[in-house]
């Protein structure tokens, strides 16, 4: 992540990372598991949440009820348009460490007074009758062990707001209190709770409160968990949100899904769009919590493999761009070999979930590429009423013939922006093979700032009439701008062009280019 971060410091990770060093149908695959990574977090979030509260308090609705009703709130809370307060997100984060902290000190007192003797049951309780059930037990705990680690993955989402040089020290601080607590929180728990209580299903931090220091510590813990899963539920929208904004800037999804209440600025299309996809993610599952957890546990196993398969890429397509450190290409590869021991780890322990991740992911990969590829679809449409004789008298259909052409050409006319910085035919080839293979358009715009060099421009100009004969689906204009390349050019010429910046184009820059690729806010589509 941290090389990564450095040289694409970029939000919507790994979506970006992998659209900036690679191909966009690949990208989409990225899309489609963050998508599924913030469903699944906002629907587990809303659904534990219920989980401990009607474990305390008798409600007068059912737990799916009072899920429901806690993703309602919190979506009704983000169309008001709150967003993420880091002086929110600190007092959360203090009083989650504080309570842990009061857990964990209740816990080694109880443990003090009661002795090991409760570890010990339960160390013989399950012992393994055979040296490789023991190593088969060890491996599933690592593959489970890997899921205390969700959330991560949303980090680099937030490295444009972390101050330059501090996103380091952020992972850093980030991994070791996730790793030290958990460890120390799972052996206190078996130090104090039955096992038989603990694979029961309990709410087993509010029990070992319970058990521990009594009634008035297993309240504070209940209300602790609410207030960091409703967190869980309010981060999961707003990064979605934000997702669904970049793939409709990006045209693979529709422009409406960037519209905007009035007041609040709320991406409202968005907003529901998301909560839709919940909703449907949460009934086909049965409303089964334990499904979805499973599911998604697989689903951030695969965006986690995505950081390294994107570091490979990128050091091997995008080689040339500023990024420290450098990371050893054999960690890289030992990574991705470990996220497909622990997925196919987590599959071992229940194949079912493998069918209900695949179904969900194959769903939205195909509403990804059908609204990416509109134009083709729309096609299909108007040949289904065209070739049907019978319709064709009908004037509802005659103007809907003519209204799919015009909506056909208006897509088809949004220009596509290329930055090129020398006359290299081959990389202005590749560049527009690029486009026609991902992006739907019929006009491109080549532009060279031009600071102190004239020589290049009648190379250029011969090169873009040649362009012109080689792409014929192509209107191919050249533009020469007389100016500096650096990111206020860029966009002054996004908005003089009314191209947004998402669409315009350009090469991996060099160990020495001055600026950073975020500043541009372009996509790098070759070397």
């Amino acid at each position: 992540m941290e090389e990564l971060g450095s040289a694409l410091p970029m939000s919507g990770a790994p979506y970006t990372y992998i659209l900036n060093v690679s191909s966009k149908s690949f990208a989409l695959i990225g899309a489609t598991l963050l998508l599924l990574d913030y469903i699944a977090t906002s629907m587990i979030s809303a659904a534990t949440a219920a989980s401990y509260l009607v474990g305390e308090v008798k409600l007068p609705i059912p737990e799916l009820g009072f899920a429901v009703l806690v993703l309602a709130v919190l979506t009704l809370i983000s169309l008001l348009g709150v967003r993420e307060s880091a002086r929110i997100a600190l007092f959360i984060l203090t009083f989650h460490m504080g309570s842990m902290m009061v857990l964990v000190v209740s816990s080694l007192l109880h443990l003090g007074t009661t002795g090991s003797q409760q570890l010990r049951d339960n160390w013989n309780s399950r012992s393994p009758s055979s040296p490789s059930s023991i190593w088969q037990q060890v491996f599933y705990g690592i593959c489970l062990g890997m899921l205390g680690l969700t959330g991560f993955e949303c980090t680099p989402s937030y490295i444009g707001r972390i101050k330059e040089g501090h996103y380091p020290l952020v992972l850093r601080n980030l991994h070791l209190p996730a790793i030290a607590l958990n460890g120390t929180i799972m052996v206190l728990v078996l130090a104090n709770v039955p096992l038989e209580t603990v694979l029961g299903g309990a709410n087993v931090l509010s029990v070992l409160a319970q058990t521990t220091a009594g009634r008035w510590l297993r309240i504070w813990i209940v209300i602790d968990a609410t207030v960091v899963l409703c967190g869980g539920v309010l981060t999961g929208i707003l990064s979605a949100c934000e997702l669904l904004e970049q793939l409709a800037f990006h045209r693979i999804l529709p422009e409406f899904f960037c519209l905007k209440l009035p007041i609040t600025e709320s991406p409202y299309v968005s907003v529901f769009s998301f909560v839709a996809f919940c909703g449907m993610l949460y009934a086909s599952a049965g409303a089964s919590l334990s499904m979805v957890s499973q599911m998604f546990s697989l689903v951030w196993l695969t965006v986690m493999s995505l950081f390294p398969l994107a570091l490979l890429l990128l050091k091997l397509d995008r080689g040339r761009i500023a990024r420290t450190p450098n990371t050893h290409v054999l960690i890289v590869f030992s990574s991705i070999v470990i996220s497909i021991l622990v997925f196919a780890g987590n599959i071992a322990l229940n194949p079912a979930t493998a069918g209900y991740f695949l179904v969900y992911f194959l769903s939205i990969t195909t509403i990804f590429k059908a609204t990416q590829n509109r134009i083709h679809l729309l096609r299909w449409v108007y040949w289904l009423c065209d070739e049907h004789p019978c319709l064709h008298s009908l004037m509802l259909i005659k103007i809907a013939k003519v209204k799919l052409i015009d909506l056909m050409l208006s897509l088809k006319s949004q220009p596509i922006c290329i930055l090129v910085k020398t006359s290299e035919f081959n990389q202005l080839v590749k560049m527009i093979s690029y486009v026609r293979n991902s992006e739907e358009t019929s006009c491109i715009k080549i532009v060279h700032f031009n600071d102190c060099e004239r020589g290049i421009i009648p190379v250029l100009e011969a090169h873009a009439k040649i362009l012109r004969e080689d792409f014929p689906e192509f209107l191919i204009d050249l533009i020469i701008v007389d100016a500096t390349f650096n990111p206020p050019g860029v966009m002054a010429l996004s908005n003089r062009l009314n191209i947004p910046t998402p669409l315009m184009f350009m090469s991996c820059p060099g160990a020495r280019f001055p600026f950073s690729i975020a500043d541009f806010g372009t996509r790098i589509i070759s070397l």
